[in-house]
């Protein structure tokens, strides 16, 4: 995997900071070698020669250090520290509960080690085995009996160093499906044993990880030749000496023994908790309510947390750098990277009027990102822009994207910005877009910067993270906010500030479609991640488990916001409505354009807006946001243009379906597949401008320059915003 890493790659400690405020940078190369790294201000990322093209600014910083190789270790686990309360020349058994939920090969579930000893228990679609380490001898076991996908299975390993005979054993939930296999130790002792490790061997670094669900681990003092009920310890409760207890801290980290000896433990890298375990009922679906049932752990050979890198150099943010988007330029001899961040404005001033909000938590969601997408022809639009050379596709080392699954098929559904993240990179390349550059998230969003440059309009830049921290306090000093192309990830905090600011005299132009789509949740205590449960309903990637729509970090009910009587219309007016391909078409005005109270928007445009951009040749297009009374569009909003006839490839999101032919709201599902502009006014003041559509900031950009009637539309309404009451 090394040989797939870019040659210098790296990431920061968080992704906004204001004057004053430190960044630290992590980097890691390839090759051990010189680095520099120099500061740009990011106007705009689309490498597109018929475009604005790259436009990265040097800021003075310029700052040389010697790199190193840091690696990335991925996967899971959990890891106890002590030695259970066994007196040497007792036997001993070693038990789990496993379900696994794809073929996938054997991987360790528990290893109890001490110096060079100790015992590892290994379980994958072929069946379990296990190894006894005695005095540089290893003894092998193997049921030869395979596991079953989704079936719950106590594994144990019995030794009594008496005789030194051990008994290895799988038991089926519900299923008469057992088999054992027993050897003889040439050593008649057990392993002094220092560390416990669960879903990994080697607890000073972790490896062989397994990917499944674990459960109930434990250690009993008696041997056990036979698990007839697999939920049912069959020795007296008094032999334990260790039991370890997954449903204690499922927001958090911990892992609780219940045993004797209090050999409490945590878990590493951000494994899947608040999952269902063996003794689930049904007769509850969040984890809060019965955690007795939520008692696993899905753990995952490729989860990452942190990647742990010793830090590169770090940066104080000038106080006379102004707002905006940024970007370490890193050199070494064999390539060069880029690092991505946001520079606020002073917390005390000045502001500008407007206000961008990078949607940074719709950027993690999707980081990394791998479509598969990254063939000949994407690679030759590559080099031939100068566009970013580095795709998921190609470098699996930082671990996926939220749209992407585990190696058993379950869906990812954490998330850390503290790792590099490729498709967060100027010049970034998401699609081969024959009618145009093929950005999406960060690049995409970089249009609406460039075009606020060219056009002479200044703004400052807040980020999801801050408004999620922060609350209404940190938009309160704007005249307008403005959303990218694709705010999809919001937390409850970050609606109610919205609704705040609007509600309270602020102006809001939603600039993107399929916004405020998803419930997310995030943990103080690890505020690097993000976590989405795809629950009912929603165009999704993967769907989760029934049982396992409750988020693990704040333990609320995760899916769509609509689903939790949040939907978009209540916000902005426009809701997700039709998807298709990365293409689009136009909107042509309607008559209630024409009326004096809403005319100054569409001064000097003409009927037909948006037949033209970067972004699939189109400003309607991609996903596509409709207006809707009994979905919460607001009285008074008046719709004031609307999408032409999409491309064929569009479809009807199945969270307006009833049937194939009837939809939720009574219109028929070809009349769903629309975008429209909106408008409308709110009581105190405020006021909400909203486009619909995901490539609508494409259009920004008219074949030249950033003119058009896209561009004096959104000039206009951006212009009467920020003007002073």
């Amino acid at each position: 995997m090394t040989g797939m890493l870019p040659p210098v790659t790296g990431y920061l400690d968080r992704l906004s900071r204001r004057p004053g405020e430190r960044i630290t940078a992590y980097v890691s190369l390839r090759n051990p070698g010189a680095c520099r790294a120099r500061l740009v201000r990011v106007v705009s990322a689309d490498p597109n020669p018929a475009g604005p093209g790259l436009d990265l600014r040097p800021v003075p910083f310029d700052y040389g250090f010697e790199g190193v190789h840091q690696p990335v270790r991925l996967g899971s686990s959990g890891v106890v520290r002590g030695t259970p309360a066994l007196a040497a020349s007792q036997a001993r058994s070693w038990a789990v509960l496993v379900q696994v939920l794809a073929e996938l090969p054997a991987a360790t579930v528990l290893a109890a080690e001490g110096g060079a000893d100790g015992i590892v228990l290994r379980a994958g679609a072929a069946g379990v085995e296990a190894e006894i380490s005695l005095g540089g001898t290893v003894t092998r076991l193997r049921t030869e009996r395979p596991l079953r996908p989704m079936v719950w299975y106590r594994l144990w390993l019995a030794h009594d160093p008496a005789t030194g005979r051990a008994v290895l054993g799988q038991q089926a939930l519900g299923l008469a499906d057992g088999a054992t296999a027993s050897a003889t130790t040439p050593v008649a002792r057990v392993a002094p044993v220092s560390a416990i490790t669960f879903a990994a061997r080697d607890a000073a670094a972790p490896r062989d990880h397994f990917t499944g669900k674990l459960e109930d681990p434990l250690v009993a003092a008696g041997f056990v030749e036979s698990w007839p009920d697999p939920l049912i310890l069959p020795l007296p409760a008094q032999t334990l000496a260790a039991r370890w207890d997954f449903s204690d801290d499922i927001m958090g980290d911990g892992i609780a023994d219940r045993g004797p000896g209090g050999l409490h433990g945590r878990v590493l890298n951000a494994p899947t908790r608040g999952v269902v375990g063996a003794a689930w009922s049904g007769r509850e679906t969040c984890w809060r309510h019965a955690p007795a049932e939520y008692g696993a752990i899905h753990f995952h050979a490729d989860d990452l947390d942190d990647c742990g890198w010793a830090p590169s150099f770090t940066f104080e943010v000038p106080a006379e750098l102004r707002s905006g988007a940024y970007a370490f330029h890193l050199t070494c001899a064999e390539g060069e990277d880029w690092l991505p961040f946001y520079v606020l404005p002073a917390r005390n001033g000045p502001h500008a009027a407007v206000a961008v909000l990078a949607s940074t938590f719709t950027y993690q969601a999707y980081a990394n990102h791998a479509r598969g997408n990254a063939d000949a022809a994407y690679k030759e639009r590559v080099v031939a822009w100068g566009a970013y050379p580095h795709n998921p596709d190609d470098v699996p080392g930082f671990s996926h994207s939220t749209y992407n699954r585990h190696p058993d098929g379950s869906g990812i559904s954490l998330s850390s910005r503290l790792r590099p993240i490729l498709t967060m990179r100027p010049g970034f390349l998401t699609f081969n877009d024959a009618k145009g550059s093929g950005l999406r998230h960060y690049p995409a969003d970089s249009h609406l910067l460039a075009w606020l440059e060219a056009r002479g309009i200044a703004f400052d830049i807040i980020t999801d993270e801050d408004l999620d921290d922060e609350g209404e306090v940190v938009l309160s000093p704007y005249r307008v906010v403005l959303t990218g192309s694709h705010p999809e990830y919001h937390t409850e905090r970050m609606l109610d500030a919205l609704m705040a600011y609007r509600d309270h005299g602020g102006r809001l132009c939603y600039l993107g479609g399929n916004g405020f789509y998803w419930r997310i949740a995030r943990d103080p205590a690890r505020p690097h991640l993000i976590e989405i449960r795809r629950a009912e309903g929603g165009i999704r990637a993967w769907a989760a488990e029934a049982g396992e729509y409750y988020h693990q970090l704040d333990g609320a009910l995760g899916g769509l916001w609509r689903r939790n009587r949040r939907p978009p219309q209540a916000l902005v007016g426009l809701g997700f409505s039709a998807q298709g391909l990365f293409e689009g078409t136009y909107y042509r005005r309607l008559p209630a354009s024409e009326d004096p109270r809403h005319a100054w928007i569409f001064d000097g445009v003409p009927e037909v807006i948006g037949d033209y951009g970067l972004s699939g040749g189109g400003a309607a297009g991609f996903e596509l946001d409709r207006a809707d009374p009994r979905l919460g569009t607001p009285p008074g909003t008046v719709i004031l243009a609307r999408s032409a006839v999409p491309p064929a490839s569009f479809v009807t999101v199945p969270e307006e379906l009833l049937s194939h032919i009837a939809t939720v709201t009574g219109e028929s599902p070809e009349a769903l597949k629309r975008a429209e502009i909106i408008y409308f006014d709110v009581p105190g003041g405020g006021a909400v401008f909203a486009v619909g559509s995901i490539t609508f900031c494409g259009s920004l950009w008219n074949g030249a320059a950033f003119d058009g009637p896209a561009s004096r539309m959104l000039e206009n309404v951006v212009r009467r915003f920020a003007a002073a009451p």
